[in-house]
């Protein structure tokens, strides 16, 4: 009987879905996510070779800039096979371990995006609010150690989530909202008790991203709070301009995600085609558009990067 229950539970396929009646025109749809797949591997591979080129750049801001380009080079990868799979190829069909796996990268690689903003706001707390010991804080190893406990905080929270989905049955429209595989969206196709995996799933989304922002949110009080209190006015914008990258890659990320989550979670008479939009900004944008801010903002990656293409 269990061999029985092996086989049907590995038979199981889960179908992607793309822009739902756009179906004649996938090629061209395939134009633009190609080209942001290529930008986004293209230019946040720039900044790690930059980064890890250029002594000059072997700077804290620097460095947790490269483990952001690390996290959203891996979301990227991620998601590369099922979306350009479904618009070139019209291949919808996924796995159930395929599909797991997929769900495992994407989630835990966003909670590691998560950790790295919070880090950068860390970065920005200390250099404006505490400039004489950010060197002394802020040293290799121990910004190493930080990262690590970001790596491994992702892991743990995100790993139960396809252990919990591997228990359930599998019968009903196993058709799914976006063209990646997401927890929130594969748990709704299982014919059993999903309420254990609904609530710790928010557990998740609280002890992470909502945590996270929290904690940005109260670093840029306290900057804000500093700045204020300084004399100069143009000292308080050159401080205030060196957090607008930071800023920017705050406001992608959190929106887009605590968006999604919102709309899966509450949003059942929501719009599909919102949904669908929701989640590939959550996942093409921020990937996207961080090495460009990063690049536009900060003078000194600019330069390096210049060079690098010009002479």
């Amino acid at each position: 009987m269990s061999a029985v229950n092996d086989t049907k539970f590995n038979s199981v396929v889960f179908l992607l879905s793309g822009i739902p009646g756009q179906e004649n025109i996938h090629l061209w749809i395939a134009i633009p996510f190609c080209l942001m797949y290529v930008t986004s591997i293209v230019g946040n591979s720039v900044i790690l070779f930059i980064v890890k080129t250029d002594p000059s750049l072997h700077e804290p801001m620097y460095i947790f800039l490269s483990m952001l380009a690390i996290t959203d080079l891996g979301l990227s990868i991620a998601t590369i096979p099922t979306i350009l799979g479904i618009y070139l190829f019209n291949s919808r069909g996924i796995s159930l371990n395929a599909c797991f796996a997929q769900m495992f990268f994407v989630h835990s690689l966003s909670k590691m995006e998560s950790s790295v903003l919070l880090l950068m706001a860390f970065d920005r707390f200390i250099a404006i609010c505490n400039p004489l010991r950010y060197a002394s804080i802020l040293t290799p190893p121990r910004i190493a150690k930080m990262g690590l406990v970001a790596v491994l905080r992702s892991v743990a929270v995100i790993l139960p989530l396809p252990i919990l989905l591997k228990r359930f049955q599998y019968c009903r429209d196993n058709v799914l909202s976006h063209s990646y595989c997401l927890h929130q969206d594969v748990m709704k196709a299982a014919c059993s008790d999903i309420s254990v995996n609904s609530i710790y799933g928010l557990f998740v989304k609280v002890i992470t991203v909502g945590l996270d922002s929290f904690l940005i949110f109260l670093s840029y009080v306290m900057i804000v709070k500093t700045v204020l209190s300084v004399a100069s006015h143009t000292e308080s914008l050159r401080a205030l301009n060196t957090c607008v990258s930071h800023l920017c890659a705050v406001l992608l990320f959190y929106i887009s995600d605590i968006g999604l989550a919102l709309i899966h979670r509450f949003g059942n008479n929501s719009s599909h085609m919102l949904q669908i939009i929701l989640g590939y900004v959550y996942l093409l944008v921020p990937p996207l558009m961080n090495p460009i801010v990063y690049s536009v903002k900060s003078k000194h990656l600019r330069e390096r990067i210049i060079r690098v293409f010009v002479t």
